[in-house]
């Protein structure tokens, strides 16, 4: 959504007046309505008797006269419409129409007589008067103060939607934006955007710092106001920790920054002004600063807690020991039953997870992290003596073994390889993100049951999530992180694995020796080679289990759609194909290979069922990516599905046309609205597709994605594939990825804290 405001008055003048004889649609959640209006009046002159109007309404009443303003245009399904940008319900201004309307069931208490008294003292604009002084009420003889609180309510309740509608088009904001910011508010929206338009920013999603700004300007607000200042700062707080991954700013950069931000419209704020709005938010306790770092208040209480959570682990004494006889033992009937016998480097994760109340296990591609999970498991519960059965637990006994990850295919590798129960880590917690807060059901008041805890994959969590795992975790479970380090870091804040090992506190088993690799897997030494800096002289040379084609920026796409198609003549399904690329922009951005991809894929087809989500045509069969955390539904960010039916909305209870999407077996209904959360995922980023693992992968690299490319981006990519790897693109590239080591580096004091520093 555009960051400009236009105002609909500064379109070409076209309006009609009338009165809505049938809501054809409309969506509760957002406003959006489809309105048969019979017209009365109408600028240009219009011939037909009735006009179809589109548009987003807090509310619309069917035999209501309306005025709209907006433009037509055809929709290639249901002809000519009129789209809405700005509307305002018609109030009689005619005496007894007015009193009639006054003493109509719209406003409840309001009599015939009363309505008459109204209409004399204040004349037409009555509704108008009161709303904008309910003290003039008492210039009415023998009302008391109950009656006029009831009649202010009525009009506020009848017109106060509408007068906010009026006002925020006039501001210049768009009528879906509109409905959005007085559904959050309701009665309170002048009230608030008119004391404060900054408060948007936080409050309503679409609403930007320079849109919030524009406003602010318009409404005469000065430059050096407190409001926009801190609005400023913690905006910029915002983004560097929710985009950039940061835990904490330097003040200095925060100044720095909130001044460009201040005066990008060539306002002359001064470091003084922001450092004075920086001390109005630490006094209000939005912010948090420590030795000059400026921290979220949330992230720095995360850190925290985490690390006193840590050291509880550390200190904690093992309720019972076993000894060496015992161990070996519950090993060997392990390797008997597994037919396999673990290597040096395997027997000492396995032990240490057995002997430590908290360590961690890490280690590249093909070390065996799973074989040693898998035992970790086995070897705990024999010689702890309970089951591994579930059935054999009563329905509400607690089954002493957790495992968990990130994402929704992360557990699944884990469930695959141990056999037993694996969930994310946000199911785990019992999350709940409704009303767009952050909520989990166990904490240190109601922590987690159990006696092992395991969570693969730790590189991609964040510092807020990491600190209300260990929350959860009560005194005397064990627990073992699994991850790699090499891999990307979280996408959220913070570098907790990273950071946690580079601190050396926690026990560390790091598996260094390559198992697949005497398997035969090329991917996987080719990972290591570029794990240590180095391409292999054989890239090019044709394997088993990969392939490179050499390709530049014209003919990428091409390639990628000869490899896909020849992948389908060989019978794997689109769900076994992931092409990862780095960008979503561009001629071989992730946007345009989904297009290219899905026309091989899923070509549109005129009995298959199709609905338009912005430029994106879906249709059923299509392959798809969840982009958020649904808890209710139990999917989550990065799992994939398959689009199984789409229902028109005639053919629905609700008239919403809804979508049912299958994720590994379970559907989940989408309303068109809901699919915000949902993208084609024939193309994938290599951020989304962390945690998974997929049985081609195919991955397109090019100079082109210059800003881009590094080290662990490539790392994580080519580690995603299971059986077959296909490189397409530009040699360079490649080295210019394996030679840029530059990690991401965060600001945190996860380490530091955990040394003892701060």
């Amino acid at each position: 959504m555009s960051d400009t405001i236009t105002s609909p008055h500064e379109m070409e003048e076209s309006f009609i007046t009338g009165t809505a004889v049938h809501i054809i649609f409309r969506n509760e959640e957002n406003g959006y309505s489809v309105v048969l209006v019979r017209v009365k009046d109408s600028f240009p002159k219009l011939e037909a008797k009735k006009v179809t109007v589109v548009g987003y309404f807090p509310a619309i009443e069917k035999n209501e006269r309306y005025r709209f303003e907006g433009y037509f245009k055809e929709h290639p399904r249901f002809g000519n419409q009129y789209y809405v940008t700005y509307y305002q319900k018609e109030i009689p201004t005619e005496t007894e129409a007015l009193i009639t309307y006054l003493s109509s069931d719209r406003f409840p208490g309001i009599g015939e007589k009363t309505a008459a008294t109204l209409v004399e003292k204040f004349g037409k604009d009555v509704i108008s008067i009161i709303l904008d002084d309910p003290e003039k009420l008492t210039k009415i003889p023998h009302m008391n103060e109950k009656r006029r609180n009831q009649i202010y309510e009525a009009m506020m309740e009848n017109q106060g939607m509408e007068r906010a509608m009026m006002s925020l088009t006039r501001y210049g904001f768009g009528m879906e934006l509109a409905v959005k910011i007085y559904q959050t508010y309701r009665e309170k929206t002048l009230e608030i955007i008119e004391e404060n338009p900054y408060q948007l920013v936080w409050d309503v999603e679409g609403v930007g710092f320079h849109k919030a700004d524009q406003l602010g300007t318009r409404m005469g607000i000065e430059k050096n106001n407190p409001d926009r200042l801190k609005a400023g700062i913690l905006y910029i707080l915002y983004e560097k920790t929710l985009q950039e991954g940061h835990v904490y700013v330097p003040r200095e950069i925060m100044v720095n920054e909130s001044l460009r931000l201040l005066n990008d419209r060539g306002k002359s704020i001064t470091t003084e002004d922001v450092k004075q709005a920086m001390e109005f938010l630490l006094e209000e306790d939005k912010i948090v600063e420590e030795e000059d770092r400026i921290y979220m208040k949330s992230l720095y209480f995360a850190e925290i807690g985490f690390v006193s959570k840590v050291r509880k682990l550390l200190d904690a004494k093992e309720e019972r020991t076993f000894s060496e006889a015992e161990f070996l033992k519950a090993l060997g009937e392990t390797e008997e039953k597994f037919q396999i016998q673990y290597e040096t480097q395997q027997v000492e994760a396995i032990r240490k997870a057995i002997e430590s109340p908290f360590m961690i296990l890490t280690g590249g591609p093909g070390t065996g992290k799973t074989t040693v999970i898998r035992a970790i498991v086995e070897v705990y519960a024999s010689l702890e003596g309970f089951s591994l059965d579930r059935s054999t637990y009563e329905k509400e006994e607690p089954f002493p073994i957790l495992l968990a990850a990130p994402t929704g295919r992360a557990a699944k590798r884990m469930k695959e390889s141990t056999g037993l129960l694996a969930t994310t880590i946000h199911k785990l917690l019992g999350f709940n993100g409704l009303d767009g807060m952050e909520k989990f059901e166990r904490d240190e008041e109601n922590p987690l049951q159990g006696k092992l805890l395991i969570v693969d994959e730790v590189s991609m969590v964040d510092m807020w999530l990491a600190n209300q795992l260990f929350r959860a975790i009560p005194e005397g479970m064990k627990v073992v992180l699994v991850g790699d380090e090499d891999q990307l870091p979280s996408v959220g804040p913070g570098q907790v694995l990273r950071d946690v090992l580079i601190a050396q506190k926690v026990p560390t088993v790091t598996l260094s020796v390559v198992y697949r690799q005497a398997e035969g897997s090329s991917i996987i030494q080719l990972a290591h080679a570029m794990k240590q800096g180095s391409l292999p002289s054989d890239l090019k040379k044709p394997f088993p289990d990969r392939r490179f084609f050499v390709s530049t920026t014209d003919n990428s796409l091409d390639v990628v759609v000869q490899v896909c198609k020849g992948a389908l003549n060989k019978g794997y399904s689109p769900m076994d194909i992931q092409v990862l690329a780095p960008i979503y922009r561009g001629p071989v951005g992730i946007y345009r290979i989904n297009q290219e991809l899905q026309t091989l894929f899923n070509p549109h087809q005129d009995k298959k069922r199709k609905i338009t989500v912005g430029e994106t045509i879906y249709s059923t069969g299509d392959v798809v990516l969840q982009l958020t955390n649904n808890p209710d539904e139990e999917v989550f960010n990065g799992d994939r599905g398959i689009i199984k039916g789409i229902i028109d909305a005639k053919e629905t209870v609700e008239k919403q046309t809804q979508i049912v999407i299958s994720f590994d077996g379970k559907e989940v209904t989408y309303t068109k609205k809901d699919m915000n959360q949902v993208m084609l995922a024939y193309c994938s980023s290599i951020h989304k597709a962390q945690g998974s693992e997929f049985p081609i992968v195919i991955v397109p690299m090019l100079m082109s994605y210059r800003r881009m490319l590094a080290r662990n981006l490539i790392y994580t990519a080519i580690t995603r594939a299971k059986d077959y790897l296909i490189l397409c693109g530009e040699e360079q590239a490649f080295q210019f990825a394996v030679d840029n080591v530059q990690k991401e580096e965060r600001f945190t004091t996860l380490k530091e804290r955990l040394l003892g520093e701060i």
